[in-house]
């Protein structure tokens, strides 16, 4: 069975494609860049929740978000 997980290359490309990390971390509620950048290279891990929020900000399907393994 393969796994899954969340795909930061294809976040981080989606997220560009749409708006500034800035505006991305003001969204989500972040006092500064630097917390949805860590999210984004791996540094700090992203809940479920967080994950559901970045998609409807991004206006994708959460499933777009992962890849195989």
């Amino acid at each position: 069975m393969k796994k899954r997980i969340v795909d930061l290359e294809k976040m981080k490309r989606l997220r560009k494609e749409r708006m500034s990390l800035e505006d991305m971390s003001k969204q989500l509620g972040y006092s500064s860049p630097n917390g949805y950048y860590y999210l984004e290279v791996g540094r700090s891990k992203i809940s479920a929740e967080m994950l559901a929020e970045v998609a409807q900000i991004l206006d994708v399907e959460i499933e777009d978000l992962y890849k195989e393994i």
